[in-house]
């Protein structure tokens, strides 16, 4: 678990300057302050190094010589840095977005909690993570279109898309091939690293497991509830439509760690309220805020028998997950059609997706291997 959060800035006239931290009782020196300022200015890049400082143990982020602000994550010593490299990347883009107005300081506690989650995370939260960030999200838009692009092109499309943000286009990039989305690679003549597009995202809500449907009474349900909770599902889907707005309200509730708590249970049983209170163990402390979020969001629905007792039964599930993107074959031919792209680039990408196509058929071969 990390220790704690540092923003601090470079100021000409009075050096290391901290802006902020998390817990508030965090102290280090200048000195240390002044390693990490010199670790940085070596590379002269934005980005992510560790280092040792003495007893510490660091991972810190560098927004680049326009932006002067450094966030570092304290770490204990038997702490992986490289397991933390991705997540401080992420939430260092909001600290940064977020520095004219202070409005970051009141960020910290939530994102000092997500990047201490962060390398246990399971791989659906990893990638709703990824989706979240709407930079990236554009991203994959666009690739969703056109495939494969340069990097020279992505820089100066996204400056000028995101012209008050902040953008790393470098740690986006490295992100998005750490999660498997892209792939980056040169081709001779090109001027500059071609983005290739390899994998894209579904997102959707999706009916509760069978195992809920098929063996609710076992799982927690009163037998006289069994038929009217099929109903209810069937209902719910009968006039269910997928869209980008409910794709993007889910993923913000699913990524609150109560709420995502309280959905692993209830994917695994049908829950009464004093059932679910045992999640107070596991720091779900607000429960009846989570499952009216939960309810509110037509993600559950609740039984009572005539006792009095509420039956706490998941209604849609969130479903994200990755997929080969197939239909950007036709796309590959409609651009060898019109030209739009070079031969040698396009058969590149086609080389790019045949390894792509059997690393993902191996990976859910491996899947379920694992399952059964």
């Amino acid at each position: 678990m990390p220790v704690g959060l540092i923003v601090m800035k470079w100021d000409i006239r009075l050096g290391t300057k901290i802006e902020a931290v998390y817990p508030e009782e965090i102290e280090v020196s200048e000195d240390t302050l002044m390693q990490i300022y010199s670790a940085h200015e070596y590379s002269g890049e934005p980005g992510v190094i560790s280092l040792m400082v003495g007893p510490l143990n660091l991972v810190s982020y560098y927004g680049g010589p326009d932006v002067r602000y450094y966030v570092v994550l304290l770490l204990n010593l038997d702490e992986d840095p490289d397991a933390y490299e991705g997540g401080l990347s992420d939430i260092s883009r909001l600290i940064i977005q977020n520095v004219e107005d202070k409005t970051f300081k009141s960020l910290l506690p939530s994102l000092f909690h997500r990047i201490s989650v962060y390398p246990s995370l399971s791989e659906e939260l990893r990638l709703a993570i990824t989706y979240e960030d709407q930079v990236k999200r554009m991203i994959i838009e666009r690739l969703r279109e056109e495939g494969v692009f340069t990097k020279s092109e992505l820089v100066i499309w996204l400056k000028d898309k995101n012209r008050r943000g902040y953008v790393d286009i470098n740690a986006l990039i490295v992100d998005l091939i750490k999660i498997d989305l892209i792939k980056e690679s040169s081709v001779k003549g090109m001027p500059s690293e071609l983005i290739f597009f390899i994998n894209d995202l579904l997102i959707s809500r999706r009916p509760p497991p069978n195992k809920l449907l098929k063996n609710s009474v076992e799982l927690g349900l009163p037998e006289n509830f069994v038929n009217d909770y099929y109903i209810e599902v069937k209902n719910f889907f009968q006039n269910y439509h997928p869209s980008e707005e409910d794709n993007l309200k889910l993923i913000n509730i699913f990524m609150d760690p109560q709420v995502y708590e309280t959905l692993k249970l209830l994917r695994t049983s049908i829950s009464t309220k004093n059932e679910i209170e045992k999640l107070k163990k596991k720091g779900v402390e607000d429960i009846d805020g989570v499952l009216k979020t939960l309810w509110e969001n037509q993600m559950v629905h609740v039984f009572q028998s005539s006792e009095g007792i509420e039956y706490y039964a998941l209604l849609s599930d969130f479903y994200i997950t990755k997929i080969f993107p197939k239909y950007i074959l036709q796309t590959i031919i409609s651009e060898y059609g019109v030209k739009s792209k070079s031969d040698k680039v396009l058969i590149e990408y086609l080389n790019v997706l045949e390894d792509a196509y059997f690393e993902h058929k191996a990976q859910l071969k491996a899947k379920s291997e694992e399952s059964t």
